[in-house]
C-alpha cells in the first residue's frame, strides 16, 4: 500500500508536469509570435515614413544594418525592385503573395509561411508606400518545435527538482496516513475512527467482533449444556446398573430398571444424533446435494412414521395440501418438517389433533403444522428455537426431548433460506409454519 500510494503521488506530478510543460511551450510560443508581430510592424512603419520622406535610395543604405531582417520592394505588379537577401538572388514575382495582395487593398498585409528563397519559416508584414509600390519587412521565427527545445532544459531540470521533491514529500505523507492504520485496535475498531472514509470498514469489523464473542459465547454456553445433558443420562444408566451389579435389586424389578436404562441409552443416543446434526449445520458441513422434492409427499411420509407414536398417545395426525416441487437437501428437509410434527405429537393433549398442511402460496411453498396441543406463552416465543431450551423443562424430559428438535429446524431453515414462525396460545395449541 506505501509503495502503491508513492508511485501513485510521482505518477500524478508527472502528468501534471507533462501537461504543464505542454502548456508552457504553447504560451511561451504564443508570446514569441506576438512580440516578433509588433516589432516587425514597429520597424516596417519606421521604413515607411523613412522610404516616404527620402526616397527608395533610403533602402540601399540599409544593407546588411541587421541581417536578421529582410526588406523587399515591390512593383504594383508584383516585380520585386529591392530585396536586402542582395543582388545575387534572384527573385520571381511577389504578386500572388498573401501579404502583398491584402496590402494593395487594405494599405497593410500580414503571413506566415515557409521562406522558399531563404527555407525558414517567416513572419512577413507589408505596407503600401506612397508612390503605389509596396514595402514588405519579414523576420524568421522559431517554429512550436524549436520552442519546445528551448524551454526543454528549463522544463528538465524543474521536473527533476520537482519529482525529487514529490518522492520525499509522498513518503513522509505515506508515512503519516497509515501510521493510524498501523495502529488500529482490531479488537476495539471504533476506538481507532480517525478517517471518516474508513467508518463502515471499522464498524463491519467491530460487527464482525461482536458476531465472533457472540458465537464463542453460545459455543461455552453449548458446551455446558451438552456436559449437563449428558451428564444426567449417563449417571441415571451409571446408577440403576451399579444398584443391579450390587444384587440390590429385586429378580422381579430387574426388568423394570433395564427399562429405564434402555430409555435413558436411548434418550442418550438420540441427543447425541441431534448434536451431530446440529454441528454439521453449525459448519455448514452439509455434503448433500440439492435435489427436487415434494413436500407434500414427503410429509405424508412423515405423518406415516409418526403415527404409531401419536396413536400411542391418542393423538391423531392428518395431512392435506397438494404436491409441492421444492430443490433442498432432503435430508435436512425431512429433519425440519419430522421434528415440528414429533412436538406437535408429543406436547399435545389425550384425544387432541396435529393438522400438517402443504401447499404453494403467492410467497412460495409453505408447510404448516398445527395443534391442539398445551400450547406456548408468548415470552417464549422468541426462544424456542435456541439450543437446549425448554418452554417446560420436567414435561420436555418426560416427554424425551432433547431440547435441540427446533433449533435444528431453524438451521435447516437459514440453509434454505426459509422463514420460521409460531402462533401458540397456553391451552389452545401451536401452529409452526415454514416459508420457503
Amino acid at each position: 500500500m506505501r509503495t502503491k500510494i508513492q508511485k501513485s503521488m510521482v505518477f500524478v506530478l508527472s502528468i501534471t508536469l507533462l501537461i504543464s510543460y505542454v502548456l508552457m511551450t504553447v504560451v511561451v510560443y504564443n508570446q514569441n509570435l506576438n512580440l516578433l508581430k509588433r516589432e516587425v510592424r514597429q520597424e516596417a512603419r519606421y521604413i515607411r515614413t523613412a522610404v516616404n520622406i527620402s526616397g527608395p535610395a533610403y533602402l540601399e543604405q540599409m544593407d546588411e544594418v541587421d541581417v536578421r531582417t529582410r526588406v523587399t520592394r515591390i512593383d504594383i505588379d508584383g516585380t520585386v525592385l529591392y530585396d536586402s537577401g542582395g543582388d545575387e538572388v534572384v527573385l520571381d514575382n511577389h504578386g500572388a503573395r498573401e501579404e502583398v495582395k491584402e496590402a494593395l487593398v487594405n494599405g497593410y498585409g500580414e503571413d506566415i509561411r515557409m521562406s522558399g528563397t531563404l527555407g525558414k519559416e517567416m513572419y512577413y508584414y507589408a505596407l503600401l508606400l506612397e508612390d503605389g509600390s509596396i514595402l514588405r519587412v519579414a523576420k524568421t521565427r522559431d517554429n512550436l518545435v524549436s520552442t519546445a527545445l528551448n524551454v526543454l532544459p528549463l522544463m528538465a531540470g524543474l521536473t527533476a527538482a520537482m519529482l525529487l521533491l514529490a518522492w520525499l514529500m509522498a513518503k513522509w505523507q505515506t508515512a503519516r496516513l497509515i501510521k493510524p492504520i498501523n495502529e488500529l485496535d482490531l479488537e476495539h475498531p471504533l476506538d481507532s475512527d480517525v478517517y471518516p472514509e474508513l467508518t463502515p470498514l471499522l464498524q463491519a469489523m467491530d460487527e464482525q467482533n461482536k458476531a465472533k464473542d457472540a458465537v464463542a459465547n453460545m459455543r461455552k454456553e453449548f458446551s455446558a449444556n451438552v456436559s449437563h445433558e449428558l451428564k444426567t443420562p449417563l449417571t441415571s444408566i451409571s446408577g440403576y446398573a451399579e444398584i443391579m451389579k450390587n444384587g440390590l435389586v429385586r429378580q422381579e424389578d430387574i426388568p423394570k430398571f433395564s427399562e429405564r436404562i434402555y430409555k435413558e441409552a436411548k434418550r442418550l443416543i438420540t441427543l447425541i444424533e441431534d448434536i451431530i446434526k446440529l454441528s454439521r449445520l453449525d459448519e455448514e458441513s452439509v455434503e448433500l446435494e440439492k435435489e427436487e422434492v415434494d413436500l407434500y409427499a414427503l410429509g405424508r411420509e412423515i405423518v406415516s412414521r409418526l403415527s404409531m407414536q401419536a396413536d400411542s398417545r391418542n393423538v391423531q395426525i392428518t395431512i392435506e395440501g397438494e404436491p409441492v416441487i421444492y430443490r433442498g437437501i432432503r435430508q435436512i428437509l425431512d429433519e425440519m418438517i419430522y421434528n415440528v410434527c414429533e412436538n406437535a405429537v408429543k406436547y399435545n393433549i389425550p384425544g387432541g389433533s396435529v393438522s400438517v398442511w402443504v401447499g404453494n402460496t403467492l410467497d412460495g411453498p409453505k408447510v404448516s403444522v398445527s395443534d391442539t396441543g398445551i400450547g406456548i406463552p408468548k415470552e417464549h416465543h422468541e426462544r424456542i428455537f435456541e439450543r437446549f431450551y425448554r418452554v417446560d423443562k420436567s414435561h420436555s424430559k418426560e416427554h424425551g426431548g432433547t431440547g435441540l428438535g427446533l433449533s435444528i429446524v431453524k438451521h435447516g431453515a437459514l440453509l434454505h433460506g426459509a422463514k420460521v414462525s409460531v402462533e401458540s396460545e397456553p391451552g389452545k395449541g401451536t401452529r409452526i409454519e415454514m416459508k420457503f
